[in-house]
């Protein structure tokens, strides 16, 4: 379709069917076009949490990186953070290596030397060393548990190797790059007694915000509610395997909470993040059920219904375009919004399979609703004067969005339930307030 973005309405979507998803949509049939809106998204090192930094969430891990330097050099903005200085090394690849898989009798040497240099320098030897390794590896069928345990017995001192797959290729896979990374991870946990009084929240690198998710499981009696991001020690990682279960916050991590169930005697169950005042209701009863505990969020839940009726109120025709790089499932936003009677003009996200259930809804409410996909050629024909869109939301809406206002809403700490719906609404509000001012 040259000369125009590719483009279906939602109500054009619901009638194909789950089965029938457009390819255009899936950005995983061709060639890839990887304008400013993408570029966080297409490279899994590239910007937040990708394969590099979650690879560190561990503390007491270092990385090292083995790839040829264009892959390599990407690590620069995210080495010259402060919290990981010294923690990033390099075993550069050349030609020879590419075609050979000569580097890898050389992976084992290169730990050894990184392990070396810590302790003789800064006087303190890494828990874990993981392992990042690039599509190149992915190319040559490289076993990387294979190459790990190599470094594990040069090393001998017990220090733990583990692989990292910085692997674009398995995007569209069974097992993509920050799925594998969620499973590497937690599989350093090791069987441990069963503590009744702690709970782990897994599935983000950073913490989530000081929510009513703390409060139902503090009310609840949960002594110690642990995330990988808040744990300071490796010791302290170790106690996560003492869990009485684990909440699962982002799709992402059912592979690891799985294995940690099945490995660990871990049950898991899962939130969803939800926008919709309503349905959050619902999940946090169902959740209550399920654990066998009382709750009481009604103040909560007030506050996020009075964020959205005053956004109504003071903005009744309010019309928005959503993209896929913010701390949002971007069709289960947009309907929620439609429930909530606004506008929803554009949105920019990869449709896989599951996310068909929110499109079909969002159908009933707002069937003209645009769909494109960010990663899809023929947005090089992206016409960014059709939307009639008042607010963006998410940092590659910005780039489809000149001239209106926009909230990125991608922090590393993310919102959740209903603080996550009243602190959007609320920002939400601001914005447009400060932009008729």
């Amino acid at each position: 379709m040259a000369g125009k973005a590719v483009q279906y309405t939602a109500a054009q979507i619901r009638d194909l069917g789950k089965e029938n998803i457009p390819k255009e949509l899936s950005g995983g049939h061709g060639l890839v076009y990887s304008s400013p809106a993408t570029l966080a998204y297409n490279s899994p090192g590239a910007e937040g949490f990708g394969v590099k930094r979650a690879g560190l969430a561990v503390p007491e891990s270092v990385m090292l990186i083995v790839a040829p330097g264009c892959c390599g050099r990407n690590t620069s903005i995210v080495s010259s953070m402060p919290q990981y200085k010294d923690r990033f090394f390099y075993l550069m690849m050349d030609e020879t290596d590419l075609v050979t898989g000569r580097h890898l009798k050389r992976i084992p040497e290169a730990v050894c030397e990184v392990v070396s240099f810590l302790e003789g320098q800064k006087g303190k030897k890494p828990r874990v060393v993981m392992i990042c390794i690039t599509c190149v590896d992915a190319l040559l069928g490289t076993d990387m548990e294979r190459v790990c345990s190599a470094c594990e017995k040069a090393l001998g001192d017990g220090t733990r190797v583990r692989p990292s797959y910085m692997y674009a290729l398995t995007r569209e896979g069974r097992r993509p790059p920050m799925v594998h990374v969620r499973q590497t991870l937690y599989s350093l946990l090791e069987p441990m007694e069963k503590d009744p009084g702690s709970v782990n929240i897994i599935g983000n690198f950073a913490p989530l915000e000081d929510g009513e998710l703390f409060k139902i499981l503090t009310d609840a009696g949960v002594k110690h509610i642990r995330q990988i991001s808040t744990c300071g020690t490796y010791d302290e990682f170790l106690k996560m395997a003492s869990a009485n279960f684990n909440i699962v916050t982002n799709p992402e991590v059912r592979a690891a909470a799985h294995d940690m169930s099945q490995r660990l005697g871990i049950p898991y169950i899962e939130l969803t993040r939800i926008h919709d005042v309503a349905r959050t209701s619902a999940q946090y009863k169902a959740f209550a059920n399920a654990v066998g505990i009382d709750i009481d969020v009604s103040v909560e839940e007030a506050k996020a219904q009075e964020a959205v009726d005053s956004l109504k109120a003071s903005f009744p025709d309010l019309t928005f375009n959503i993209g896929e790089c913010l701390n949002a499932d971007p069709f289960e936003l947009a309907l929620s919004l439609a429930r909530y009677g606004f506008k929803v003009d554009e949105i920019y996200g990869t449709l896989a399979p599951e996310k068909f259930k929110y499109v079909s809804r969002l159908a009933e409410l707002s069937p003209d609703t645009k769909i494109f996909c960010n990663m899809e050629p023929t947005m090089l024909y992206y016409d960014v004067s059709a939307s009639r869109a008042h607010i963006s939301l998410g940092k590659d809406a910005a780039f489809y969005c000149p001239g209106i206002p926009n909230i990125a809403w991608n922090s590393d700490i993310q919102p959740f339930g209903f603080q996550g719906i009243t602190k959007l609404m609320e920002t939400v509000h601001q914005t447009m307030k400060e932009a008729r001012a």
